[in-house]
């Protein structure tokens, strides 16, 4: 089950909250772990017993690592590898053996048979995030570990961040956990802050996403530049509306449940740098492998040189996190190139230039490296640049059969509500009216409530109208 889907608008969201509104404080917790257990089974099955054989595992191993890191610190840390490696092997298992048997096989060193494709559960790179992090808290002794499995089991399985995150630290959520409050006015904004998020979705990334997909499904050798470069900018735009919208969306949904759950965007097509990109984009993935992982292994501490291993480490695994392919590892790969880059002296040259070219410098590199992103492999994503370079001798312009003047709309749309101009729009209206009389600024919360209204009944024609709903971080 999707967040943007008739099921969950009309049926399973509905219900849930008016439940738990009403529903005594005490229970609360467990009644939203059966949800989400019913939530993930929807699309998951019997995989669902995977999970909750997990949460048992890793309750223990949370109880265990806290009660020796008082008795026998390097027992502590011996469990602590324990439990993490045996999550990150049921990671691997479901998600990398066929990639490593494959690359094995082409290496001629395993001649096996092919396997048959091992199924990956919905969300399981994020919820084993979320699990690792609370074993290396209760180890680092900046969380407790927790008594209730339920507890435990709601912070791993709540159902808003469970598929595509934000991915949450246990340290930021226990205590809302153990005890929170049903505030109307956080209530009213988490219904707007899920609105937003689900027109992101459904109005403006599954518009463009007809552009990007028809022109990744071409042959790139036949396709013009201009076609090209459409076909990626679509794609750029999509990938950013379709997480950030689905980032609202559980963000939204956890203010209305009593949860704080932390912000995964701050509009990161407006960087000026690619390491500025990495602090505005997926913000709670970046900041979780700078915490758990960069800093451990040294960080900036230690010299120059094991810095750049570091930070070639770190975005090794942060493509490799993102699927199981070569693509995916070319792309964090280009990113960690840039970043060095920047760090051994292009960032002080990018900071002597005017803003503009700072902010070209990093659109280009974004936008080319999400090309191996969405590639099916290296090969294609090769000859797409390609395509981009001008080296194309067709004209082939059959990706455009899908524009029109809503799809144009919609995509300047998309260019605008990329940057930050519609916050500094809100704030300055505010400010204004505010100076003026209660009437005009009351008059604008009114149509600004009214507007969100229209644009839930919008997003929901396009649901109910519209079979074409890719969701591009469901798979990880």
């Amino acid at each position: 089950m999707v967040f943007s889907s008739v099921i969950f608008l009309f049926i399973f969201l509905p219900w849930t909250l008016l439940i738990h509104y009403f529903l005594d404080p005490r229970y609360r917790n467990v009644f939203l772990l059966l949800v989400s257990l019913l939530f993930y089974s929807w699309g998951e099955g019997l995989l669902t017993i995977l999970i909750v054989i997990s949460i048992f595992i890793n309750y223990l191993g949370g109880i265990l690592i806290a009660y020796f890191k008082e008795k026998d610190l390097r027992l502590s840390k011996i469990l602590l590898s324990f439990f993490i490696g045996l999550n990150v092997l049921v990671l691997i298992y479901f998600k990398y053996f066929n990639f490593i048997i494959g690359n094995l096989q082409q290496l001629n060193l395993f001649k096996g048979t092919a396997f048959t494709e091992i199924h990956l559960p919905i969300g399981i790179s994020f919820y084993t995030f979320h699990i690792i992090s609370y074993l290396i808290d209760v180890y680092r002794r900046s969380a407790v570990s927790q008594k209730n499995p339920f507890d435990l089991g709601l912070y791993i399985f709540l159902f808003p961040q469970l598929v595509a995150g934000p991915i949450i630290r246990y340290k930021d959520i226990s205590q809302k956990i153990a005890s929170r409050f049903i505030i109307a006015e956080d209530f009213t904004k988490g219904i707007m802050r899920f609105i937003r998020g689900l027109a992101k979705k459904m109005i403006i990334a599954n518009t463009l996403a007809l552009i990007a997909d028809q022109s990744f499904s071409q042959d790139p050798s036949t396709l013009p530049a201009s076609v090209a470069w459409f076909g990626i900018i679509c794609y750029t735009l999509q990938i950013y509306f379709d997480f950030s919208g689905y980032s609202d969306m559980a963000i939204g949904l956890g203010k209305m449940m009593g949860f704080n759950f932390p912000e995964n965007f701050n509009y990161p097509y407006m960087a000026n740098s690619i390491r500025e990109f990495w602090q505005r984009w997926h913000i709670s993935l970046s900041t979780w492998f700078r915490d758990y992982l960069y800093i451990p292994l040294g960080g900036n501490k230690e010299g120059k040189l094991k810095t750049y291993r570091n930070m070639f480490i770190v975005f090794f695994v942060t493509g490799l996190w993102h699927g199981a392919s070569w693509n995916f590892i070319v792309w964090g790969m280009l990113h960690g190139v840039f970043l060095a880059l920047e760090r051994a002296g292009l960032g002080k040259l990018l900071s002597k230039l005017p803003p503009v070219f700072q902010h070209g410098y990093t659109l280009v590199v974004v936008v080319i490296a999400w090309v191996f992103f969405r590639a099916d492999n290296l090969s294609y994503a090769f000859d797409y640049i390609k395509a981009l370079g001008g080296f194309s001798q067709a004209i082939n312009y059959s990706p455009l059969i899908h524009v029109d003047y809503y799809l144009l709309l919609v995509f300047f749309a998309a260019l605008i509500f990329s940057t930050n101009i519609r916050s500094h729009f809100e704030v300055w209206m505010l400010s204004k009216l505010s100076r003026v009389n209660a009437v005009l600024l009351n008059t604008y919360s009114f149509g600004l409530y009214f507007s969100y209204i229209a644009l839930f009944v919008y997003s929901a024609v396009e649901l109910a109208q519209n079979n074409y709903n890719p969701f591009i971080y469901f798979r990880f």
